[in-house]
């Protein structure tokens, strides 16, 4: 007689079991396999994550997966230092981006978020470290 899984578990069709949403999609399975839990110490994949997230307010996770590819084209990669020097030429640019999540309020705090992040990181710190010191408080 099969397992059942507990609640909230899925068993997928390659036979993984995961949180009941990381089954519903490749992009879902993917991220959920290789991604969701599991800490960055790069500061760049960290900046990246902090970007999407705040993308995502409001929207799905897998609107956002799907879009993902464009908006590390969009953000140079999600290089702070490389974002910190965006202009409002590229504000407007990004406006026009249909790959991405248009909303001028996201864009312009990513932008901003990447200016403080540059700037911790030319003082020596790390989006690593800053973060973790905001999840002790």
């Amino acid at each position: 007689m099969p397992k059942v899984p507990p609640p909230g578990v899925s068993v997928g069709p390659d036979g993984v079991a995961r949180c009941w949403w990381g089954d519903s999609s490749d992009l879902y399975r993917s991220y959920h396999d290789t991604e969701w839990g599991r800490p960055t110490s790069d500061d760049r994949r960290l900046f990246e994550k902090l970007s999407l997230e705040g993308f995502m307010s409001g929207l799905s996770w897998l609107t956002i997966l799907r879009k993902r590819e464009n908006f590390r084209a969009a953000f140079q990669g999600f290089d702070p230092s490389a974002i910190a020097r965006f202009t409002t030429r590229d504000i407007a640019r990004l406006m026009r981006d249909e790959g991405i999540v248009r909303n001028r309020a996201k864009i312009e705090a990513t932008i901003n978020n990447a200016r403080r992040s540059s700037r911790s990181l030319a003082a020596g710190g790390s989006s690593k470290q800053s973060s973790w010191r905001w999840a002790r408080h």
